[in-house]
């Protein structure tokens, strides 16, 4: 019978095989990953005891950890100290225009004025009354001109313009399409919270939704099928999840003073299939 340790590091490295394919094909080595990996694991060390109420000194985060004592020295007191956060290290912050670009899809899918009867997102014309593309830029912000965010969200592959020159909201909703830095970011945003919550279950720290329905033995057009009914459900679900997101976020924005107003939620679903070898 393996042991946890065992147990835990199999799995760990099974979830680790597509994101080394990501490094390789983007020309990161194992040695400048490995480098970097000490961080995280001082990082990681650090919270942990910070969890245990115990304190962080070189000593307790290298017998944790196993990074050398003079790396740990090195990273949390030398020259490379800034690469090193504090306990909690601070998420990285979105690309510039992605939360506005962002809000604006979520908006104009979830927004009466800018759905219809079916509650699918209208085309919109890009200028004119309420119903148009730049008054949904407007009412959420005035700080930023309705044309840059078109222009980003073209950029991003999540809408297009017809030849009359409306704009038509991507079926897929806010899944940028171009734009390596974004696409990044998201992809790290949503597969970190995702582990997190897969992790808080696994240690019994947490109570997480964290489900899948699987099935092999499918031909490719029944895969297909599969991925079609769950793009329908993925805006069923979508729109009930936003509803309620948006509802909450204005009644404690008015209600609930700042110091109360420090959780965050996110919600979301995958699917993926492969040929089977």
């Amino acid at each position: 019978m393996n042991s946890q340790p065992t147990l835990a590091l199999d799995r760990v490295l099974r979830v680790l095989q597509p994101l080394v394919r990501l490094l390789l094909r983007n020309g990161v080595t194992y040695t400048v990953f490995v480098a970097a990996l000490k961080r995280v694991f001082l990082q990681a060390a650090q919270q942990e005891l910070a969890g245990r109420g115990m304190v962080t000194t070189d000593s307790a985060v290298s017998l944790l950890s196993g990074v050398h004592r003079r790396d740990v020295r090195t990273l949390l007191r030398g020259a490379a100290a800034e690469t090193v956060d504090a306990v909690t290290p601070a998420a990285p912050a979105a690309p510039a225009g992605l939360g506005l670009a962002a809000q604006v899809v979520g908006r104009w899918m979830n927004d009466p004025r800018f759905v219809d009867a079916t509650g699918a997102s209208r085309t919109l014309p890009r200028s004119g009354d309420e119903g148009s593309f730049d008054a949904l830029v407007a009412g959420i912000s005035r700080d930023v001109r309705p044309k840059a965010v078109l222009d980003e969200l073209l950029r991003l592959g999540v809408v297009h313009e017809t030849q009359a020159g409306a704009v038509v909201l991507e079926s897929t909703g806010f899944a940028p399409r171009q734009g390596f830095e974004e696409l990044s970011w998201l992809f790290a945003q949503n597969l970190q919270d995702h582990a997190s919550a897969a992790v808080a279950n696994l240690q019994g720290e947490g109570n997480f939704l964290e489900q899948a329905v699987f099935v092999d033995g499918l031909t490719a057009p029944s895969a297909e099928a599969m991925r079609q009914v769950s793009l329908q459900a993925w805006k069923a679900a979508f729109k009930t999840v936003m509803n309620e997101a948006q509802q909450r976020f204005d009644a404690d924005a008015a209600e609930a003073p700042a110091e109360l107003r420090q959780h965050r939620a996110r919600f979301g679903v995958y699917f993926y299939s492969e040929r089977e070898t």
